[in-house]
């Protein structure tokens, strides 16, 4: 009986890494996260490069394909010129400040790995609001923004693009890269990068 018991116990520890895989797998049910943004925004002879700050959270219907909702504001201009010696760099508050928020699926390529791919492709809307104090960025400017929505401002936005993301554990990086496209007499195109953290839940 004592040799039955060992046996068993020793046939469920050579099993837990597998068995702790398969619930690893299975708990894989989303994503949450984080990221710094970047947007070359380029209509017509307008060239700017906004950064700003988002959040995203995403959800599993199938393990290839989440569908996924993610807003960013971005609060910052970047002002890149020629110097003697090379490029100086500078980030300054604008009083324009476009606020995106988009939705759709997201299909990943190599789930069961550290390391995917994915593609995206999500609709939404992008609205410019203006704020005559260029240097507060957060409280009333941001609350303006969120009720400018669905006015003169707001324009609908399609971005189509894709990423690379990396985990360690349930932890791991995520890097987006893809064209933002707003409706505003005419299509326009901007390039749109994001990086950061991001969860798997």
């Amino acid at each position: 009986m004592k040799r039955i018991a060992v046996a068993f116990g020793l046939s469920l520890f050579f099993m837990m890494p597998s068995w702790l895989m398969a619930q690893g797998y299975h708990r894989n049910h989303g994503e949450i996260g984080v990221y710094a943004d970047y947007l070359h925004f380029a209509p017509g002879n307008y060239d700017n490069n906004f950064v700003g700050v988002g959040g995203r959270v995403a959800f599993n219907v199938h393990p290839n394909i989440a569908l996924e909702a993610e807003m960013n504001y971005d609060f910052a201009r970047n002002f890149t010129t020629p110097f003697n010696n090379g490029v100086t760099t500078a980030f300054v508050k604008t009083k324009v400040r476009p606020l995106t928020g988009l939705f759709g699926p997201k299909f990943q390529i190599g789930t069961s790995s550290a390391f995917r791919a994915f593609l995206e492709g999500k609709v939404g809307f992008i609205d410019f609001s203006t704020s005559n104090n260029a240097q507060q960025v957060t409280g009333g400017t941001f609350t303006a923004a969120i009720g400018g929505i669905g006015g003169g401002g707001t324009h609908l936005a399609v971005f189509p693009g894709g990423g690379i993301e990396g985990f360690w554990g349930p932890i791991g990086l995520r890097l987006d890269v893809g064209d933002e496209i707003y409706m505003a007499d005419g299509v326009n195109n901007n390039l749109r990068v994001t990086f950061g953290p991001t969860i798997r839940f």
